[in-house]
């Protein structure tokens, strides 16, 4: 058995350290393998060049891929995993065409594990945690009205003025913006064409409270399935979204203006200037080597019966770098590996699967968690 892990972007390295460090056997797969060798050169004692078709011929029977690479490769790489009888592990959201393959991973008895980095993983496990409690509850009653959020967001650890620094792809974050959302708001489903059209304040259940913005991203709707709500629920509110420092709103004008301008380009058009965007972004807002980012996620469910609350638990996680390095790359990677060492373990079913609701995984993971955040509680509000 082999892991071939593939890609050592700014997200990977502390979770491919563990699994390294672990012994198990690993072939670490990069674009540049000069890059590769800067991440964990000092570790790793089989790195090559990332190439579908070479990693399709050394995949073996019972071997896992890890791709941390761009999301279009995922599939590809799922499916060389079918045709070699190997497992298939992400971070990722599962786009409509790994759901797909669901059937044929079932029928080999493969495992392809997605959704178990940050967000998506973590606070996927937190809502899990969170419906379970709340339907174990002495509270639990058909009649009590629901409301459910998700926020999570990499901020700078110390603000700058614009208030926020990349920890991840550039391009991606500035096209992220680009996208539509859906969500329940006050019983009425809720489409926001842009982020900047539904930014709100939250205040974050904190030691020290502490207020941010946030905004509803993709769409929430399938994650009501996902949760296990059922459906005769009286779900008020549900969001996923992002959070971001106060005052990155205003920061950010500029950038959501010139992202306007491009509504109706080609899209090849929209693709060079939004990357030539990022680059020039990226000189002024990047992290120092050794400056400290900052992950934060808080997942909240409240349950409300006559207008009074009886249940209202949030999961809040607060998290940034230190000398192991950035928050970002440990809490997206080392889930994915935790994930790894549970498809080896035949803990995870065959198919394709977002994190698991299994209870054991959960509170192992959320347990284990707690050792890479700073902070990390699950807060009664009504103790």
């Amino acid at each position: 058995m082999t892991l071939h892990w593939c890609g050592t972007g700014l997200s990977s390295g502390p979770g491919l350290r563990r699994l390294i460090d672990a012994g198990y056997p690993v072939v670490v797969w990069n674009r540049t393998i000069a890059n590769a060798q800067d991440a964990v050169g000092d570790i790793a004692t089989d790195i090559r060049a990332y190439a579908l078709d070479a990693l399709t011929k050394a995949l073996q029977p019972g071997d896992v891929a890890i791709s941390m690479l761009p999301a279009d490769q995922h599939v590809p790489i799922a499916k060389a995993c079918l045709g070699k009888g190997a497992h298939f592990v992400s971070s990722s959201y599962i786009a409509p065409e790994m759901r797909a393959l669901d059937e044929a991973f079932r029928e080999r008895g493969l495992v392809s594990q997605n959704e178990i980095g940050l967000d998506p993983g973590l606070d996927h496990l937190m809502a899990h945690d969170l419906v379970a409690r709340y339907r174990a509850s002495r509270v639990y009653h058909a009649d009590n009205v629901i409301s459910f959020t998700s926020y999570c967001g990499g901020i700078p650890r110390i603000p700058n003025p614009f208030r926020y620094k990349f920890s991840w792809a550039p391009a991606g974050v500035l096209k992220a913006l680009r996208s539509p959302s859906r969500s329940l708001k006050h019983f009425t489903e809720l489409r926001v064409s842009r982020p900047w059209d539904a930014i709100s304040d939250y205040i974050a259940p904190l030691p020290q409270p502490e207020a941010f913005e946030v905004y509803p991203n993709r769409d929430s709707y399938p994650f009501l399935q996902d949760y296990r709500f059922d459906a005769a629920w009286k779900v008020s509110d549900f969001v996923r979204g992002t959070i971001r420092l106060k005052g990155w709103a205003q920061a950010w004008d500029g950038i959501f203006r010139t992202v306007e301008s491009l509504e109706g380009a080609p899209a090849a058009e929209v693709d060079a200037q939004l990357n030539a965007l990022a680059a020039e972004l990226l000189k002024e807002n990047s992290y120092a080597p050794g400056e400290p980012d900052r992950v934060v996620l808080f997942v909240s469910l409240k349950a409300e019966r006559d207008g009074r609350p009886v249940f209202h638990e949030t999961w809040a996680m607060d998290a940034w770098g230190d000398a192991r390095g950035s928050a970002m790359g440990r809490l997206v990677s080392v889930p994915v590996s935790m994930a790894v060492e549970a498809v080896l373990n035949r803990e995870i079913p065959a198919g394709v699967h977002s994190a698991p609701h299994d209870p054991r995984l959960v509170t192992r993971w959320l347990d284990q968690t707690r050792r890479l955040a700073q902070y990390l509680e699950r807060v009664d509000h009504l103790a």
